[in-house]
């Protein structure tokens, strides 16, 4: 018995030097985001002497240099938009494919698969031409607009509505429900762990892309809190790592927030996709 509890404290020191060595780069950039410049530069300790929230008076004055309002409801905009829009296309899309006699259905499929395996990067060119024959660049639309493509989350889906039963879509039908009717009361409620988990990574994605935005967004008012973070990074705001880390916490406390409330329902999907 004394070996047993031994070796499970052996096992909890193990994990908390483990995770602690994973949040050392957070509690770097958390204690950081309190100290003054000069501290900031030359201090070698991870607690601040001084506290100080100078930084974060400076990042939320929001001027025209670091209207950092602005860049978070860009990326609300962006993020909130991208991922209805995934989802809502992908769910049509999946639940199509695995009830409704679609022609060619087996080769659309495939189609899928092999989709999965062209690396993102590939398509940036033609949409960045797309977008600037159409006079779109500059603006919201490339950021969301290509969310609605979502290959991997259409396949995860349609794999999990294959294992799902007929019988219960079918006596709705015969209760004289609809076919949108069906998969809104009756298939939703039933794949909403895998729905969410896929939401929550179509979330994740958008809000910390920044190669794509990049590429199509120059103007400082359009700008995402990644562009925004980077010029803050790259700009004249460069010396000072205070700054810096307090614009990169306000950016990760929102995500860590919505997991949060989203932990329950990303375990369970991850559990259920890989449940047949």
């Amino acid at each position: 018995m004394k070996k047993k509890y031994f070796n499970r404290i052996l096992l909890v020191m193990c994990a908390c030097v483990i995770a602690y060595a994973f949040l050392l780069p957070l509690l770097f950039m958390l204690f950081t985001s309190f100290k003054g410049l000069a501290e900031a530069m030359t201090s070698s300790t991870l607690l601040p002497h001084t506290w100080t929230l100078q930084n974060y008076r400076d990042l939320f004055a929001s001027t025209s240099t670091a209207p950092i309002f602005k860049w978070l409801m860009n990326t609300a905009v962006v993020t909130v938009s991208g991922t209805i829009l995934r989802i809502t296309t992908s769910v049509l899309a999946a639940y199509a494919l695995a009830r409704l006699p679609v022609p060619g259905k087996r080769f659309i499929v495939v189609g899928l698969v092999w989709a999965m395996a062209i690396p993102e990067i590939v398509t940036f060119f033609p949409l960045f031409y797309i977008f600037k024959q159409i006079n779109m660049l500059n603006s919201l639309l490339p950021l969301i607009l290509p969310s609605g493509s979502g290959v991997m989350c259409i396949y995860l889906i349609y794999n999990f509505l294959l294992a799902f039963p007929k019988e219960l879509e079918e006596a709705g039908l015969v209760e004289g429900a609809n076919v949108f009717q069906v998969l809104w009361h009756i298939v939703l409620p039933s794949v909403k762990p895998v729905v969410i988990t896929q939401a929550f990574i179509t979330f994740l994605g958008l809000y910390n892309s920044y190669l794509w935005p990049s590429l199509v967004v120059n103007k400082q008012e359009n700008r995402t809190v990644t562009l925004g973070i980077a010029a803050l990074v790259l700009g004249e705001n460069y010396t000072n790592p205070g700054l810096m880390m307090a614009s990169t916490l306000v950016s990760v406390v929102p995500v860590l927030i919505i997991f949060m409330f989203a932990n329950k329902y990303v375990v369970k999907g991850f559990t259920q996709s890989g449940i047949k």
